[in-house]
């Protein structure tokens, strides 16, 4: 299988404190990937090492890996903006700039120069916003503050946004934790849709939504990856006894 991101012998350090231990994971191109594992285990730092996100911490330290369509990331010569125009990220709580709809959406195109005029770049706004399920919504009101719409819909539009330069992978962080369940239930179609045209990796503490929407699922233990694989298969037949605790409540 063609992994998307490839990541070989991971170790993170925080100053003198190790946060991941020689992790070792391949993604998927095509399909959604779920972290999963107890607060503090190591996820969500795995999660920023896939776009730099990382980098901003001071005394961090990182041995290894990341390969995004067999290029290290971490090359001296990569270029850090250029590289998350490709990764993607959405957070766990909805982050509109204080713009406009339209202006959220056109921000990463025109950083980007990805369009010849207006009308090309209207084309990727109105794209960008059905894709993410949004677009009938807020088509009469693009000028609007975004920060007027509800939740769910700043996390949808937030999704646009990230879309809005084709990027080759969606990293998402607890993108359902701060909504509604019916927010939640929409989050989670689009999701389903998207992985046809993109690779998602998403952090999740809720185990029935890893188990509805990943293909793949990754167990995080204490900064170690337990053990990964199909989703169906690791939730119904773990193979290490931690996996098994998590999976059935015991602790976590």
């Amino acid at each position: 299988m063609a992994f998307k991101i490839d990541v070989q012998n991971l170790n993170l350090f925080y100053g003198e404190k190790q946060a991941l231990f020689n992790v070792s994971l391949g993604l998927p191109a095509s399909q959604t990937t779920a972290l999963i594992g107890p607060s503090g285990c190591g996820k969500s730092s795995f999660l920023r090492c896939l776009n730099r996100m990382n980098d901003v911490v001071p005394n961090l330290h990182l041995e290894g890996k990341v390969l995004l369509d067999g290029k290290d990331i971490y090359d001296p010569s990569v270029d850090v903006v250029d590289l998350r125009s490709h990764v993607g990220m959405v957070f766990q709580k909805p982050n509109p700039f204080p713009r406009s709809i339209y202006e959220n959406v056109a921000y990463g195109p025109r950083i980007h120069r990805l369009f010849k005029d207006k009308s090309a770049l209207d084309q990727i706004v109105e794209k960008s916003l059905t894709r993410a399920g949004l677009w009938d919504e807020v088509k009469d009101r693009l000028q609007q503050a975004a920060t007027r719409l509800s939740g769910g819909q700043q996390q949808r539009l937030c999704i646009a946004r990230a879309i809005a330069v084709n990027p080759k992978v969606i990293l998402m962080d607890e993108p359902c934790s701060a909504l509604d369940p019916i927010a939640t239930a929409k989050i989670e179609e689009l999701i389903d849709e998207l992985r046809e045209k993109f690779t998602l990796v998403i952090v999740t503490h809720n185990l029935q939504q890893a188990a509805r929407i990943s293909q793949k699922t990754a167990f995080f233990h204490s900064g170690y990856l337990v053990e990964a694989g199909e989703t169906g298969e690791l939730f119904t037949t773990p193979k290490d006894e931690r996996t098994q605790g998590y999976i059935t409540g015991r602790y976590g």
